[in-house]
């Protein structure tokens, strides 16, 4: 017979713990920053990045929600990864896919500071994966 699980109970336990872990990190004077790039007008992509937002804000960190147009070159993309690379108040950075046809996601991924890619989808980061090397940013699927 199969087991019943309580996702809101298991939910709220996560992030009690996550608002303890990020209280620690913010008397040390860290706000954790986390930043969404959203290219396009997907209406599953843009309800996605909604409810990343809210959880930051519910969480108390500090949320940089990027929305540009389909129309925005794979040049204006990489200069907005650049400047999040180089924000020190943005620790983590998702790019929501998939990206317009245009865009070149390897190229985009590839762009991303590996010890911001909260995907894990940079190259260095998929190969610590498959090393087993626990540094970085691990994909959310494979920890199920």
């Amino acid at each position: 017979m199969g087991k019943l699980i309580d996702g809101r109970a298991i939910a709220e336990k996560v992030y009690a713990e996550l608002r303890a872990e990020i209280a620690g990190l913010k008397a040390r004077g860290v706000t954790p920053g986390l930043a969404v790039l959203l290219v396009g007008n997907d209406p599953a992509s843009r309800a996605y990045v909604r409810s990343k937002d809210k959880m930051c804000r519910d969480l108390g960190l500090h949320s940089v929600k990027l929305e540009l147009p389909a129309s925005t070159t794979q040049e204006e993309i990489l200069a907005r990864i650049d400047g999040l690379n180089a924000d020190p108040a943005v620790h983590g950075i998702l790019v929501q896919s998939p990206p317009p046809q245009q865009i070149d996601e390897a190229a985009i991924v590839r762009a991303l500071d590996p010890a911001k890619d909260v995907d894990g989808f940079h190259p260095n980061n998929v190969a610590r994966l498959a090393l087993g090397d626990p540094a970085g940013f691990v994909p959310c699927t494979p920890l199920g």
